[in-house]
């Protein structure tokens, strides 16, 4: 399918994809970034801040954010790397990934830079496909090592998910699961809850992650699925109140309509040898979530039960 490519109003290439159902989303080349998903009600699924700045050389708060060659403060380059804040290129040779046909897709590259090489001694290419179906939203990305010698990466896709309210909010499939709290200097601690339920700032890797996560939102009476592969950690935040007002493109009460669940592979880092690629899948869908004996049924999303 032909893409359909337009510039914004701050002069950022966005790449538009549509499907027949009426669903759409939007991609920016700067950052690689998805920046809005909508259902075939045109509602958006995705979380986007009214202060996010859209100038390059600064990340923008919401959508998809790729990190990349780090998360967090967890390596020499700058927060969450530097892959968020560069232009990518379209991708005229996205092998062996089969073609798309006539699903409405993107691929992207990145490619390493004489400047990037100051910062991060690799050189690499990550490459991204973007594919839009019915409903459904999935990321394939992919690491080349283009070096003469190994290197080692952290990686995450940041979910920022739309939800009614974070207080209504409850996260399955990770109960029972070790995970490290950047709250308490990245101490590790055993999930105790029988669902995640959130009342305060949150700031956490969960480790050793099934490959099915359930975000059900109880007012929306909507569940988000988030399914991943090749990427075993998934790293949850929300700012909550203080630190929301202390971040400068982030509203004062916006911390209420989001929850970052991310897809990440983070507490061991991939060691890629030269010419070496790792790979990692992750597909964002969206189900009517069912009411049982009051409780939402969680377990008809993580295990197909009927």
């Amino acid at each position: 399918m032909p893409l359909n490519m337009v510039h914004d109003a701050d002069g950022l290439p966005r790449i538009i994809l549509t499907d027949p159902t009426g669903s759409s989303a939007e991609v920016l080349l700067y950052g690689g970034q998805v920046v809005s998903w909508k259902n075939e009600r045109r509602e958006e699924l995705l979380f986007m801040s009214s202060k996010a700045i859209w100038k390059p050389s600064k990340a923008i708060r919401g959508g998809i954010p790729v990190c990349f060659p780090q998360f967090g403060n967890l390596g020499s380059t700058e927060r969450h790397g530097f892959a968020r804040n560069k232009l990518w290129s379209l991708d005229s040779d996205p092998s062996p990934l089969p073609p798309t046909n006539n699903q409405s897709s993107v691929d992207l590259i990145l490619k390493s830079t004489e400047e990037d090489l100051k910062t991060w001694h690799r050189s690499f290419e990550l490459r991204l496909r973007i594919t839009l179906s019915a409903s459904k939203l999935t990321l394939i990305s992919r690491v080349r090592n283009t070096d003469n010698k190994p290197f080692s990466f952290t990686f995450a896709l940041r979910n920022y998910l739309s939800v009614s309210d974070i207080s209504e909010v409850r996260v399955e499939g990770l109960e029972t699961l070790d995970y490290l709290d950047n709250l308490i200097h990245r101490e590790r601690f055993t999930e105790q809850a029988d669902a995640i339920t959130f009342d305060g700032e949150v700031d956490r890797v969960y480790l050793s992650t099934p490959s099915k996560i359930a975000i059900i939102d109880h007012e929306k009476k909507r569940t988000f699925v988030l399914r991943k592969d090749g990427m075993p950690d998934a790293a949850m935040w929300n700012p909550w109140d203080k630190k929301a007002k202390a971040l400068p493109d982030m509203g004062d009460e916006e911390y209420k309509s989001m929850l970052c669940v991310d897809s990440a592979s983070i507490e061991t880092p991939i060691v890629l040898k030269p010419f070496e690629e790792w790979k990692g899948y992750q597909e964002l869908s969206t189900v009517s979530s069912s009411y049982c004996s009051g409780q939402l049924d969680p377990r008809k999303v993580l295990y197909g039960f009927h």
